[in-house]
């Protein structure tokens, strides 16, 4: 039965692919897509003939601009309820919610921090950790996990006067990358992605510590490219961006 559902997808694929050779679609994804959409989108330009052009920021944001009419083809988000919003109200074409991924959060210092990772979270309470950084929880779903996290270990209140806010998860990444903040709660996904890698070390936060970061994706229904935003849709059902996703970190059903 999987091997008919993945040929299946597959087919339906190839023929969204032959259909929408040569066009370009927009998507909005959340920010801690970055490198994993890059290597999906690329790989699919190479394979469809269909560019794709990827817009980066919180969930949040992206959920009150296509409400506005913002002219995405479709919105990869970092929460699926905002994507189940968007279909309940009418602003996504009947039937393409896909719940994509899970995300993970984790800790992460630079490489020439002392501070010790074998307590996890509870490391952010050493006075040489000054500067803590988190998405914006306000639109940002990391950085409500985030929240969610120090509450769960009744750090929050103590470590609430270290936080600083990104915009989205990537950019709160780029705060501890400069060195504006001493530490931060990240996703996975650009723990391990080519920008971050080797430049620091992270500890993984207990699942059980935050509510499942489940990654929800849509077609827009103001798409104007309804056919060859669907075709994507469907690749990205593929075993081969299930491996992709898992690479940096996703856990993928």
């Amino acid at each position: 039965m999987r091997s008919l559902t993945v040929l299946g997808i597959l087919a339906i694929w190839l023929f969204g692919a032959a259909c929408a050779f040569g066009q370009e679609i927009t998507v909005a994804a959340a920010a801690d897509l970055q490198f994993a959409m890059q290597d999906i989108a690329s790989r699919y330009e190479e394979e469809s003939g269909t560019k794709v052009k990827v817009v980066y920021g919180s969930s949040g944001n992206f959920f009150q601009q296509i409400q506005n009419g913002a002219p995405f083809d479709l919105f990869f988000s970092a929460n699926l309820d905002y994507a189940k919003k968007l279909e309940a109200a009418g602003f996504t074409e009947p039937g393409t919610l896909y719940e994509y991924a899970t995300g993970k959060i984790v800790l992460w210092v630079p490489a020439e921090s002392k501070a010790d990772l074998a307590g996890g979270i509870r490391v952010l309470l050493d006075p040489s950790i000054r500067k803590v950084a988190i998405a914006n929880p306000e639109h940002a779903p990391y950085g409500q996990a985030a929240v969610a996290a120090l509450k769960k270990e009744n750090l929050y209140e103590q470590v609430t006067g270290k936080l600083v806010m990104g915009e989205n998860i990537a950019q709160a990444a780029s705060f501890v990358l400069s060195g504006s903040a001493d530490a931060g709660i990240l996703a996975l996904s650009l723990a391990l992605s080519p920008n971050m890698k080797d430049k620091g070390r992270y500890v993984e936060i207990p699942a059980g510590d935050y509510p499942p970061i489940a990654q929800g994706c849509v077609v827009s229904k103001s798409s104007q490219k309804k056919d060859a935003a669907r075709a994507f849709l469907e690749y990205v059902k593929t075993p081969a961006v299930a491996k992709l996703l898992r690479q940096y970190g996703f856990e993928v059903k």
